[in-house]
């Protein structure tokens, strides 16, 4: 296939080179000439291949890390953490040109006067060669002679070339000028084009730019977008291609092929079974769609909807029936994978029955089932009131399978705990810290609460202590312990152990422990510090959960005081908050603007990736820190896991001085005085928030700016002995401190890193999993200096 760009030719040869191309094979003899889709330079879609992970930074991030230390360890609720796993045959290749309608270009040729052509020939040639400021400067100044059928050449021959970014900037353009027509054809085949490449928003653009000139984007258009998103990073991509996806048969009345189908449903299951189970809908939407068709239904499209059943927190054991026996209907034998999938809803249902006949299929099809199938069947007997028959499996588990699963650990504890059997309960978990696996917190918390019950609280305390020499410190162990301080009326050690919660930003406080320790000072007659926990509540906005008597107390002490507390607190950021906002700006934190320039106010916007297990740790640190500055909306969460991945808070006239410093004319920039600033906080927050270790223990650090500003950083860091390298990528800056300068960096910033991120993000060692597939090589060239060539501006495309 011949491909001609007009870029490596003389302008004086330009023209003659134009008039050539009618001979060829991009031109045809016919008059007007069509761009149609059995072109030779039509792009194939190319076959997709999902992963539930994304190659960029942001989200390969500790990737490999995330199932070990996922405390969302619910089995009966989240199940495990694999994906559903799809039949090789279930991939589609099925993939028919569309019927598009054609673009009528002019052959050049036929344009009568010489020096339009000659214009248009150096159009064609120059545009493509320059970005978007060089190429609206260069169309605007055609304004006068150039029109819609002149725009239309350019754009089709950027096309022709595979410029089709250059056509997209020559389309918007031409949408912006007084004499536009709208072009359906045009339209519709570049959207297919920009689509084909993958880059979904430019395609999407154009696509709501159809919808909005009252036409219907074709059958093409839509499945390309849908592929288009499907093959995109990004948590929100999924959706956007389901929400096309139905309108493309609802609103478009297309029917989709199937290998859209399978894609999309595929694309559903990819994602970890917590946010799979929310698309049970769109799935059922495939089904039936498929199934109205009259397409074949591959047999993974039934194990996928069962599945998908199995993870819902209520579980419809009828629609997993009429699924099952669809299945039977069409000939296809149930796979390990669906009765696993039954044997997870059974446990969820409770249905004893079902659970041993599919255990029973389970065995004849395999003598060892996967550990899951035990879990869930300890599961099934625990909810019929049957822990030793639990314990049971769990022991033939460990005999027929030679191992045992953290799961099984989890759940077998979690069962003996919640039927008080405390001998069994407390030898399994010594024979679990003993195994040496991890995490062990959950099966603490389990512990601590089955002692609590039992009114046990020289042994909660054993056990609590125990928990803190083999564990780092989570929040609701340090709860369960303040409660039972509380309640033993050990009022001295309840309030060493609130302090220690205030001060340790690992832990933090949260309404149950200000609860906790608000109810043992009014039952001790402690009123005045009972005052001072119920001002913080005021601060933090918390709930008071305290009984009625408890409650009378305090309405009495507040109304002692001369002046009732009802004037609204004035919001200070403290120190700490101060270079928490410094730290987590430069590693890409956003401010919202609101208002006119001169009675403009601002917000802070935090943003965290929600597939990264740091982010989860630090989101629940910052929204905590942050409880009194955020809206009534993003206050109401009832615990850490039920934090949305992003809040803002409410406009405050206290950042106006960041807006100012980190966000001047709305976008990201550097403080001139940010050398005053990198104080060892905001370097470790920066780490946290925007920050990566590499493979080799090396420590990145992500930063927009400037060139002079992001040389100002580097300046500061090394006046304070912080080697380090620089390179430049896109618009984003690296700094990595490299070897003993990571040590060094690390060093530096432990103090003020959350405790359950340490081992995370510690310099040097091996990785797990941070920054894998990040090649970013600070050794090449000049970049350990200023003079670095790698700042040049071309890296900024």
């Amino acid at each position: 296939m011949m491909i001609i760009s007009f870029v490596q030719y003389p302008m004086s040869t330009a023209l003659t080179f134009l008039h050539s191309l009618s001979s060829s094979p991009f031109h045809h003899r016919h008059r007007p000439r069509l761009l149609s889709t059995s072109s030779p330079f039509s792009l194939p879609l190319k076959p997709l291949s999902f992963s539930p992970l994304s190659t960029l930074p942001q989200q390969v991030l500790f990737s490999s890390h995330e199932i070990q230390g996922n405390n969302n360890l619910d089995i009966s609720s989240s199940g495990f953490p694999e994906s559903f796993n799809f039949d090789e045959s279930f991939d589609s290749t099925e993939l028919k040109k569309f019927e598009t309608p054609a673009v009528e270009v002019s052959e050049l040729e036929d344009i009568p006067d010489q020096w339009r052509r000659s214009r248009l020939a150096w159009l064609c040639k120059e545009l493509p060669a320059h970005k978007t400021p060089t190429m609206v400067r260069i169309l605007n100044a055609q304004r006068k002679w150039l029109k819609q059928e002149d725009a239309t050449y350019i754009a089709v021959h950027c096309m022709r070339i595979r410029e089709n970014e250059a056509a997209f900037r020559v389309y918007k353009w031409m949408m912006q000028q007084h004499w536009f027509r709208f072009d359906f054809a045009l339209a519709t085949k570049l959207a297919d084009y920009l689509g084909k490449e993958r880059k979904h928003l430019k395609c999407r653009e154009i696509f709501d730019d159809i919808i909005n000139q009252g036409r219907v984007p074709s059958e093409s258009t839509f499945h390309i977008l849908i592929i288009a998103y499907l093959s995109s990073p990004g948590p929100s991509e999924l959706d956007e291609a389901c929400n096309i996806y139905n309108r493309m048969v609802h609103l478009g009345g297309h029917k989709p092929r199937l290998n859209l189908h399978n894609s999309l449903f595929k694309a559903l299951l990819g994602k970890k079974p917590g946010s799979s189970k929310h698309f049970l809908k769109q799935a059922e939407f495939i089904y039936q769609n498929l199934t109205s068709s009259g397409l074949d239904i591959h047999k993974d499209i039934f194990g996928g909807l069962i599945w998908l059943h199995s993870y819902q927190d209520v579980v419809d054991m009828e629609r997993i029936a009429v699924l099952r026996a669809e299945m039977r209907s069409r000939g296809i034998q149930e796979s390990k994978e669906v009765l696993l999938s039954v044997l997870r809803a059974c446990s969820k249902d409770g249905d004893l029955e079902e659970a041993e006949r599919t255990w029973s299929k389970l065995l004849s099809d395999d003598r060892s089932p996967p550990s899951q199938a035990f879990v869930y069947k300890m599961e099934v007997y625990a909810k019929n009131g049957e822990p030793m028959k639990s314990l049971e499996v769990f022991r033939r588990m460990q005999k027929q399978l030679s191992s045992t699963s953290v799961a099984a650990y989890y759940k077998i504890i979690k069962v003996l705990s919640k039927s008080q059997r405390l001998d069994l309960a407390e030898s399994i978990m010594s024979e679990f810290i003993n195994s040496g696996m991890k995490p062990l917190i959950p099966s603490f918390i389990d512990l601590m609460g089955m002692y609590s019950i039992a009114g046990l609280h020289e042994k909660m305390e054993t056990t609590f202590l125990r928990c803190r020499e083999v564990c780092g410190p989570n929040q609701t162990v340090f709860n369960i312990y303040l409660d039972s301080l509380v309640h033993t009326g050990n009022l001295n050690r309840a309030e060493e152990i609130f302090n220690e919660m205030r001060g340790d930003v690992a832990i933090s406080l949260d309404s149950r422990s200000c609860n906790s320790i608000l109810r043992g000072y009014l039952t001790s007659g402690e009123y005045a510090k009972a005052e001072k926990i119920y001002g913080l509540m005021r601060q933090k906005k918390y709930d008071i959960e305290i009984e009625s008597s408890l409650m009378e107390k305090l309405d009495y002490v507040l109304s002692l005081r001369e002046k009732v507390v009802e004037e609204p607190i004035k919001l200070k950021l403290t120190k700490e908050q101060r270079e928490v906002l410094m730290g987590l700006l430069l590693g890409g934190l956003q401010i919202r603007s609101y208002g006119e320039r001169r009675r403009r106010v601002h917000a802070i916007h935090f943003e965290f990736n929600a597939e990264s297990r740091i982010h989860a740790i630090l989101k629940g640190h910052i929204h905590n820190e942050f409880h009194q500055w955020l809206g009534s909306h993003d206050m109401m969460v009832d615990g850490t896991d039920d934090i949305p991945s992003s809040f803002t808070t409410i406009s405050h006239s206290c950042f106006t001085f960041y807006a100012d410093q980190f966000w001047p004319n709305g976008r990201p920039g550097i403080p001139k005085l940010i050398h005053r600033w990198l104080s060892p906080c905001v370097l470790a927050y920066w780490y946290m928030y925007g920050g990566y270790r590499t493979s080799s223990g090396d420590i990145l650090l992500r930063v927009k700016g400037s060139r002079e500003e992001v040389l100002n950083i580097v300046k500061a860091l090394k006046d304070k002995s912080l080697d380090c390298r620089v390179k430049k990528r896109g618009t984003v800056f690296w700094i990595g401190f490299l070897g003993d300068n990571a040590t060094w960096f690390w060093t530096v910033v432990k103090p003020f890193i959350l405790g359950e991120l340490k081992d995370l993000l510690k310099a040097g060692g091996c990785s797990n999993g941070s920054l894998e597939n990040q090649r970013i090589n600070f050794y090449s060239g000049s970049g350990s200096d200023e003079k670095n060539s790698d700042y040049s501006d071309a890296d900024t495309s």
